[in-house]
């Protein structure tokens, strides 16, 4: 039995016996399940690493050397690994913050004193080449004085962020001046754990990509000053009123001193902060000597605090100001290749052609006749609009009113296209019968006519065509009404200028025609456009043209017949390159003997005629009063010497927006006509500013 026992586990031999089979020196072989908890993955492998078997006290929960270098190359490898796919999966973003990029744009008086900045922000870069060096080695030693050979991070900085956000703090500070250009140009002011990684990461990139030239110049040009400024250029121009490259060291380890938060650090704030700023500013110019930017001996020259001047008053948009701005924003847009877009974004600066004592002037003048209305006691002396505009014989607009107040009334009256010009456009009309001639019969040669050729100047006299009396729609004789319903008889045209008659101005129009009157209106400066109807009444100042174009069209007599378009931009540049902006060519319009007729008509019409008043401005005065025939609207426009203006007056109801009758604005008696307001604002202005 025993024997066939032993021939059956010879036969089919067990683990064990296997296991012995191949040599008695090897552990047996246990069941799997046994394996599994005792042998080579026994379940006690498995217990919590604390408290550390074997140990006694506290060392059961100190951990041995081999489980610290476990976890710190496992947190090491996780964090390496983690910074690799952020670094692969950050790109430097292709776009600017628009915040980086957007500028204001600055406007100047014709004198290049500045006259209002638009935008939303204070900003005008700068070419780093236009930074002296030791401004910016002030900013470098105050901020990151290792910038030229640091890698674009500082490991520092990185290892007390990470410690500050471990402990609850937030992750400012230690940032370099890379990190801090990222921070304005691509993201944004949050201070969070992700948000610090991938400034990082972006520097790291951006240091590889870019120069340090070009990244200081990005710094420097998006950094906050403070007083609304971005950029040093702003912040050189709001402390110190001067250029970037006209700043010295001392200057700029004081705008240096405001990187580390402008808030603290502008010493005009407060006592405390001026206090903050002098330390800081001592300690900013110490340090460049002490990295070998600035010689002792120059510090030694440093010892009076470069006090910043007071806080610039915002320049806005009230009074006239916006509507220079609007006027010359137009301008820019008609006549340069600068797209709106591109103007939006800014870093413009805009050289006007406006001159602030004759602007000053003009206003005063207006405000000073605006008293005399009391909207409070007289309906008629409410809703009063007021135009008025001064442009030279080479186009210049030197001057407008645009309204009280741009900020109250946005619409420009000195621009507007709705009051009719009156027996103002009679020079015009003028103008074409001494160049072109008339044609009394249909077919006939035209025949030349001269300031002393008469025509019939009583009143209520019926207007002719060449092929008989002018009837209108509803069948009746078209007939001429002069002021006042006076006769004047016979009268040369000259006196029909001088004296504002109707009649010889209405079928004068008639017999030189009315296209050719219209186009020498037109080749004068007024706008096809704003051009009224082609009927008899065309003549006496249907038209509508604005202040700026009839001041313009005036110039054109003074200038002897040479007509310059007015244009209100003489320069245009972006952050200090310039930028072509198109200007009108003088071009000859009359004749120099036609426009001198004229011219001298309009001198005599206020040495004797209807614009006496405009006498009191000088012996040199030259004018024409202009009333509509339903005495909806008054003007007057001429020029002294090289000035034209033109001021024009309505009342608009503001809901309808229709012209409303003058009848006795200002007190006058219910019959006047028109008003004396525009002649009055034009002598008082011309008396003082007009030459």
């Amino acid at each position: 039995m025993v024997e066939r026992i032993r021939a059956k586990f010879r036969k089919n031999p067990s683990p064990e016996g296997s296991h012995a089979a191949r040599g008695s020196h090897r552990r047996r072989r246990r069941p799997a399940a046994r394996r599994f908890r005792l042998g080579r993955f026994p379940l006690s492998r498995f217990r919590p690493l604390y408290p550390r078997p074997g140990r006694q006290g506290f060392r059961r929960w100190v951990p041995s050397w081999r489980q610290v270098l476990g976890s710190a190359a496992l947190v090491l490898g996780t964090l390496a690994a983690a910074v690799a796919i952020l670094y692969v999966r950050t790109d430097i973003p292709t776009d600017l913050n628009a915040f980086a990029t957007q500028q204001d744009n600055v406007y100047y008086w014709a004198d290049g004193t500045e006259m209002a900045r638009t935008g939303p922000v204070n900003r005008q870069d700068a070419a780093l080449d236009k930074v002296p060096e030791k401004v910016r080695w002030a900013a470098l030693a105050a901020e990151n004085e290792t910038f030229y050979s640091d890698s674009g991070i500082s490991p520092s900085g990185m290892i007390r962020a990470v410690s500050k956000m471990l402990t609850g703090g937030d992750t400012q500070g230690g940032s370099t001046i890379t990190q801090q250009y990222v921070k304005n140009a691509y993201l944004n002011q949050q201070q969070t754990f992700t948000r610090k990684l991938t400034e990082m990461v972006i520097a790291i990139k951006l240091d590889n990509k870019m120069s340090k030239d070009a990244i200081l110049e990005g710094y420097l040009n998006t950094s906050w000053y403070g007083r609304g400024s971005y950029g040093i250029q702003r912040a050189a121009h709001a402390y110190y009123g001067k250029d970037v490259s006209q700043l010295n060291a001392s200057e700029g380890a004081l705008l240096a001193s405001l990187l580390k938060g402008a808030a603290l650090y502008d010493p005009s704030v407060s006592a405390k902060n001026h206090e903050r700023a002098v330390e800081r500013w001592k300690w900013i110019l110490d340090r460049m000597v002490t990295i070998g930017k600035l010689s002792p001996a120059e510090r030694a020259t440093y010892t009076t605090f470069p006090e910043p001047k007071a806080p610039p008053k915002p320049a806005g948009l009230t009074g006239q100001t916006g509507y220079l701005v609007d006027t010359a924003r137009a301008y820019v847009a008609a006549h340069t290749k600068v797209s709106e877009a591109d103007f939006d974004l800014g870093g413009y600066q805009i050289r006007t052609t406006f001159e602030k004592p004759k602007v000053d002037a003009l206003a005063k003048s207006v405000d000073s006749i605006r008293e005399r209305l009391e909207p409070a006691q007289r309906e008629v002396d409410r809703n009063v609009r007021i135009g008025a505009a001064s442009v030279t014989t080479d186009g210049r607009i030197v001057a407008l009113y645009g309204g009280p107040d741009y900020l109250k009334q946005g619409f420009n009256d000195a621009n507007s296209t709705v009051v009719p010009a009156g027996s103002a456009f009679t020079p015009f009309v003028y103008a074409a019968a001494l160049r072109d001639g008339v044609q009394l019969q249909r077919g006939a040669a035209r025949r030349p006519v001269t300031p002393s050729s008469v025509y019939d100047g009583d009143n209520k006299v019926a207007i002719r065509t060449p092929e008989g009396p002018y009837w209108d729609r509803s069948g009746k004789i078209v007939k001429a009404v002069n002021d006042g319903d006076k006769s004047w008889g016979k009268v040369s045209l000259r006196e029909a200028v001088v004296q504002s008659v109707n009649g010889p101005m209405m079928q004068l129009g008639m017999d030189v025609g009315l296209q050719r009157v219209s186009r020498a209106a037109v080749q004068s400066g007024l706008l096809e456009e704003s051009l009224g109807a082609q009927v008899p009444a065309f003549s006496l100042g249907t038209s509508t043209p604005s202040a700026i174009r009839m001041a313009g069209a005036y110039a054109t007599f003074a200038a002897k017949g040479i007509h310059s378009e007015p244009y209100s931009v003489d320069r245009l540049s972006r952050n200090g390159n310039a930028v072509e902006v198109e200007k009108p060519t003088p071009e000859r319009v009359l004749p120099a003997g036609v426009a001198g007729s004229v011219d001298d008509a309009l001198h005599e019409a206020v040495k004797r005629g209807t614009g006496t008043t405009a006498n009191a401005a000088g012996p040199d005065a030259a004018g024409k009063t202009g009333t509509a025939t339903d005495n909806k609207s008054a003007w007057f426009a001429g020029y002294r010497g090289k000035v034209s203006t033109a001021v024009s007056l309505s009342r608009i109801d503001p809901k309808t927006q229709l012209l409303l009758p003058l009848d006795g604005m200002g007190g006058a008696g219910e019959t006047a006509a028109g008003s004396s307001y525009p002649i009055d604002i034009w002598t008082k202005y011309m008396s003082s500013a007009g030459r």
